[in-house]
């Protein structure tokens, strides 16, 4: 049996990811997409083991000091973290993993993978049209949408240090290349 493949999609808040990610789960639905630990609350309509492994703060830094993550993050007050374990196990049933990470847990994925992990970057048209994007959300006060700006621009000149870029100028467009690229990396 054939090892798994390793697909992770990184992107700057606002470009379209989420959107993008849920295509590609209806349409390559074999793909699994891990589930990540988490210390935050489980909020309504989340299911545990589905949405997230929902642990506590002590059971989160034992298995990260007992290097049971390939990746993990603080953000804000809460943990998040990729169990290596899991990801490993899956991998050698050959399965197909997809993994919807920050630039930092892309680095770690790469870092720990090598050319296993095959990461696609999604970068936005422009800036200013993301920060459209952002605003035309409505749901982000003005603070958060500068400081995620920010952080787009320093993800932004990135996108070069990955497999590949899909750029999403237009949502249909830009599906049918990640569509392509994933289609390339599992039949390569």
């Amino acid at each position: 049996m054939a090892i798994g493949k390793i697909i992770v999609i990184v992107a700057p808040s606002g470009t379209g990811k989420s959107t993008l990610i849920k295509k590609v789960k209806a349409e390559f639905t074999d793909l699994l997409e891990s589930v990540s630990y988490t210390t935050r609350n489980i909020r309504e309509g989340e299911t545990d083991g589905i949405s997230y492994n929902f642990i506590d703060e002590e059971t989160f830094l034992k298995m990260k000091d007992d290097d049971e993550f390939i990746e993990w993050a603080q953000v804000h007050s809460n943990y998040y973290g990729t169990s290596k374990t899991f990801v490993e196990s899956e991998l050698e049933k050959g399965k197909n993993l997809l993994f919807d990470l920050d630039v930092q847990g892309a680095d770690s994925f790469k870092a720990y993978f090598k050319e296993r992990a095959q990461i696609i970057f999604i970068a936005p048209p422009s800036i200013p049209e993301l920060e459209k994007r952002l605003r035309g959300r409505g749901t982000d006060s003005t603070g958060v949408i500068n400081l995620r700006l920010e952080n787009a621009k320093r993800e932004v000149l990135r996108k070069d240090d990955y497999d590949y870029c899909v750029k999403n100028e237009e949502l249909e467009v830009a599906f049918q290349d990640l569509k392509d690229t994933i289609t390339k990396i599992l039949n390569s």
